[in-house]
């Protein structure tokens, strides 16, 4: 593993319920990004710190974003960006951070990944800059931009992936832009990089490309690597980059991203992949339990938790969604009383599930069935909902101000509402396809698109 420091100096930063269905954390908090070394900020949960949001379940807390809009309404700012990227956006104060993949220079002989029963790939044809943008969140202007890479790829992906769809994770004072096999790279908020390392070459199932994001608790950055050759979690030390372990897992390729939750104060790492999720002791790595259920390969959609209990699903051969109580945990967990409820209908693919309350919703493999269950008793809450109007859903819907957002490759999002019986409150259209989650702060809605990043706010 190659690793370099660059530098170290790194300025400190200022670190009711009015809803029946905001989260409640008990036995289990989903740990937040942390700003500086006091362990923790309530500035996180008033911004969009990392993929699934300040809490990593999709919801935001304290946001109001807009109910409609289209390309000439409620539209506060619109920028072309350049280059192509899944990432999706972060915010932290007033900026809006992106990753991107742009390339360069001549044409070159098409380049496939050769690896087995590859298929539908995108061939690399061009060297990519890999870049980090800072875009101010008032007026859309690009404050700075940095190109940490640039490099050929060694493979392009699936025709629907990107090269840059790791989405980068902010404590407020250090940025995280994650590549894959193009490296990580730490800044601070001003585009400074302090420092980064390579973690190999990663080699994904069929070619199909990478996406899992980095995740972070307090001083300590997890990423997950599984692929077609060993895979691995390993953490780092956020400050200096320093690996702090590394541990081996038997899994082959999948897209989750980590989430690290608190049982009983002491923080774990739970990462879903082939056949099982695992959850490994933050500060040592050593597996603290494991629960078979899972798909054979391909699992994509991330855990979510909260109050307790842990929620995963895939569906690539396998449908299911497991809902797993932490409290007691420990060692082989299949077919135990800890695993509180299953089912093998309407279990996710692509998107990641959205806990909102005490409610659990997940999109049935990418089609457009949304389903609702109760989050503590997997029954339906009120069950399947179709999706009329919208196409292939890549992106993870996200919660706010009792009202789910569900966006589709195809420019719509669907806004639904968190009651008892959901109602279909607008069906929003933009030119763009969206396969990036969105971003939810304050009174703005972000969306990432193939070409243009918006920011849609009520005029």
């Amino acid at each position: 593993m190659r690793h370099r420091v660059l530098c170290h100096q790194i300025g400190r930063v200022k670190s009711r319920r009015k809803f029946l269905f905001l989260i409640i954390l008990t036995a289990v908090s989903v740990a937040m990004p942390a700003a500086g070394d006091d362990g923790g900020s309530t500035d996180a949960q008033h911004y969009w710190p990392q993929w699934r949001g300040p809490l990593g379940t999709g919801v935001a807390l304290h946001a109001n974003p807009p109910v409609e809009w289209s390309e000439g309404v409620n539209i506060r700012w619109k920028i072309a960006l350049p280059g192509v990227g899944h990432s999706t956006p972060i915010v932290w104060g007033d900026r809006v951070f992106v990753t991107t993949a742009v390339p360069y220079g001549e044409a070159l002989k098409p380049k496939y990944s050769r690896l087995p029963n590859a298929h539908d790939e995108l061939p690399i044809t061009h060297r990519h800059k890999f870049m980090v943008i800072a875009v101010s969140r008032r007026d859309g202007n690009i404050l700075w931009e940095r190109t940490v890479r640039e490099e050929l790829p060694h493979a392009g992906g699936h025709y629907t992936a990107s090269l840059a769809s790791n989405s980068p994770v902010t404590d407020g004072e250090h940025l995280f832009a994650y590549f894959g096999s193009y490296g990580l790279y730490c800044l601070d908020l001003d585009g400074e990089l302090l420092w980064e390392t390579d973690l190999g070459q990663m080699h994904p199932m069929h070619g199909h490309g990478e996406g899992s994001s980095p995740a972070l608790y307090r001083d300590t950055l997890i990423i997950n690597w599984d692929h077609e050759g060993q895979s691995f979690v390993v953490a780092f030390d956020k400050r200096t980059g320093k690996e702090r372990w590394k541990v081996s897992r038997d899994g082959v390729s999948s897209w989750t991203t980590p989430i690290i939750v608190e049982d009983g104060g002491k923080p774990q790492v739970i990462i879903s992949g082939s056949k099982r999720v695992r959850g490994y002791d933050l500060a040592t790595g050593v597996v603290i339990w494991e629960c078979g259920g899972l798909s054979v390969e391909n699992v994509v959609a991330s855990p979510v938790a909260g109050d307790g209990m842990v929620y995963v699903g895939s569906s690539y051969d396998k449908p299911s969604m497991l809902a797993i109580r932490l409290d007691g945990a420990k060692g082989d967990i299949t077919g135990t009383a800890r695993v509180v409820w299953s089912r093998t209908r309407g279990a996710p693919y692509v998107p990641s599930p959205l806990l909102y309350g005490d409610s659990l919703y997940f999109i049935r493999h990418f089609q457009g069935i949304l389903t609702r269950v109760n989050a503590r008793t997997g029954e339906d809450q009120p069950g399947p909902l179709r999706l009329n109007g919208i196409g292939y859903v890549f992106a993870s819907p996200v919660g706010a101000q009792g009202r789910v957002y569900i966006t589709g490759r195809d420019g719509t999002t669907l806004v639904i509402s968190h009651d008892e019986t959901p109602k279909f409150l607008a069906r929003n259209q933009l030119n763009d396809s969206f396969s990036a989650s969105p971003a939810v702060v304050g009174r703005e809605l972000f969306l990432r698109g193939q070409e243009y990043l918006y920011c849609i706010a009520e005029e």
